[in-house]
């Protein structure tokens, strides 16, 4: 008999730690429920996400809109495989590349499925359209990125716990430094066979580390001047969670708004997931034109869930949400009211040195070093004064709500926040 019903957190817990394999260190709330900004855990007790599934759940959990498209569409077709057409991938592929402003979408599943798929594009496009000797195409990525967990993504990362013992590694990566366009340009001109640059607009797993104004700028022109590919993975960065549509702001339709970047740096190819689908089903896509998506043919890249009839109608759908609540706006305009009181509170506060973000993806850095105990302890007091936050990278809190949140939700959670951490 399964259990699912009035199961404790203890036994839950119980259950995954020993048939579930130990891939993830959770802390330590069992949820059971979620609305908006809200969640419960199986006890009944209501929460703060601070999370959003790592801004996969930007319009907030369980969106009316959203749950009602994806039942609407369970309940005629889910799925055909791409042996056949179906009649909603069609309007989503029309819909996604005019709503971002490209040619076409390649559909996927996960980010990690999304970042290889460009992978493959842009060593492909290399061989077929710049002349790049078969075998010799190399990508240029950068230092502690975060693009996903496969054999290859793994390869080029710099975390060696996600690393360890998972050789042999692929080769055709160099890693350069972050926010470093110097370290770029020199990378481009030692090396005879760049055919792209992988860049997060914003290292997010990282501890949200921003880049300097201008960065994404200067980088996308060498890339131009070089003609190696510029590949945007905003999985974490897009879908209005750094205060406008894009991070990289390419035909971003807030720019006349709120929007601070750089309007014309429009990526080569784009990588979309998480958010895509409001977090009600794994949706990703890689965005490209027409003369570098031409290159892939029939039985030369796939997937059986790719595309299929749920997945376009509810990224669909999850996407109308972000236009019609203006959440880039909300995320603009409360990501700087965030910011702005958790400095005032640390100018008087000596265990957090640093706050630091965009829009509503935001970290805090506290004064320990990144084998330090302190942040994870922080968020065990912050889940037991009713908000989820998660560590990253030991010593740094990342703070990343359901864009849906309003002005007087936040202040809540600021309370929260500051009297946490004043009473370490």
């Amino acid at each position: 008999m399964l259990i699912t019903d009035n199961q404790s957190s203890k036994a839950a817990i119980a259950l995954e730690d020993k048939y579930g394999a130990h891939n993830y260190h959770p802390l330590p709330v069992v949820l059971q429920k979620g609305e908006g900004v809200y969640v419960w855990d199986v006890e009944g007790k209501k929460y703060y996400d601070f999370l959003s599934a790592y801004s996969a759940v930007n319009q907030g959990h369980c969106h009316p809109r959203i749950v009602n498209r994806l039942q609407e569409q369970a309940a005629k077709l889910t799925l055909t495989s791409r042996a056949f057409y179906n009649d909603q991938l069609g309007i989503y592929e029309k819909y996604m590349s005019e709503y971002f402003g490209f040619d076409k979408v390649l559909p996927m599943n996960t980010g990690a499925e999304a970042v290889e798929t460009a992978i493959k594009l842009c060593r492909k496009y290399a061989y077929e359209k710049c002349g790049i000797p078969e075998e010799k195409a190399t990508i240029i990525v950068c230092e502690n990125n975060f693009h996903g967990r496969t054999t290859t993504i793994i390869s080029f990362s710099n975390d060696e716990t996600a690393r360890k013992n998972f050789g042999p590694y692929t080769p055709g990566f160099i890693k350069i430094p972050y926010n470093d366009v110097d370290a770029l340009e020199k990378a481009i001109k030692e090396n005879d066979h760049i055919a792209g640059f992988l860049v997060e607009p914003i290292q997010g797993e990282a501890g949200v580390f921003v880049p300097d104004e201008g960065y994404l700028e200067k980088a996308h022109k060498i890339c131009k001047d070089n003609n190696v590919l510029f590949i945007a993975d905003e999985v974490q960065t897009g879908i209005a969670r750094t205060g406008r549509l894009l991070a990289t702001c390419g035909n971003c339709d807030c720019a006349d708004k709120n929007c601070s970047g750089t309007p014309d740096v429009k990526p080569d190819m784009l990588i979309l997931g998480k958010a895509l689908s409001g977090g009600a089903y794994p949706v990703s896509a890689v965005l490209a034109d027409d003369h570098i998506m031409e290159v892939i043919k029939p039985g030369v890249h796939g997937s059986t869930f790719g595309g299929n009839p749920i997945a376009a109608a509810v990224a669909m759908e999850a996407l109308e949400v972000v236009r019609d609540e203006n959440l880039a706006e909300n995320a603009f305009r409360l990501g700087e009211l965030f910011r702005s009181e958790l400095n005032d509170f640390i100018a008087e506060n000596e265990l957090v040195t640093l706050v630091r973000g965009k829009g509503l993806l935001n970290a805090i850095v506290i004064d320990e070093t990144e084998d330090s105990d302190l942040a994870w302890d922080i968020c065990v007091k912050l889940k037991d004064n009713g908000l989820l936050a998660k560590p990253t990278h030991g010593n740094i809190i990342r703070f990343a709500p359901p864009l849906v949140i309003n002005e007087e939700q936040l202040m809540d959670c600021v309370r929260i926040i500051k009297e946490t951490i004043s009473s370490m």
